[in-house]
């Protein structure tokens, strides 16, 4: 059956089709695809289908797209507090 395999960087973006058999798990094809072998030391602990968050071991379906997600810069809490003081900072 055929999956993709995503992951985007700032400047760069990767998009594998690949064909995999039933009952293949995320990790199992990962471990296979072409984006690991392009990029071997890539970190693959955060994965998701079509957005969602999925665990290592979720056996993929006919079409299911894994994606690569990157480890955030920044905390999106952390921002919107900074943005929310700094607000408030200049109203006075």
């Amino acid at each position: 059956m055929k999956i993709e395999v995503a992951y985007a960087l700032k400047e760069e973006q990767f998009l594998f089709v690949q064909d995999v058999s039933e009952g293949t798990t995320v990790q199992q094809a990962l471990q296979a695809s072409e984006l690991l072998k392009r990029i071997p030391d890539l970190n693959i602990d955060k994965v998701g289908i079509f957005g969602k968050l999925v665990s290592q071991d979720t056996v993929l379906r006919e079409m299911d797209r894994i994606e690569v997600y990157r480890p955030l810069k920044a905390d999106p809490r952390d921002r919107r507090r900074e943005k929310v003081n700094k607000e408030r900072s200049e109203q006075k």
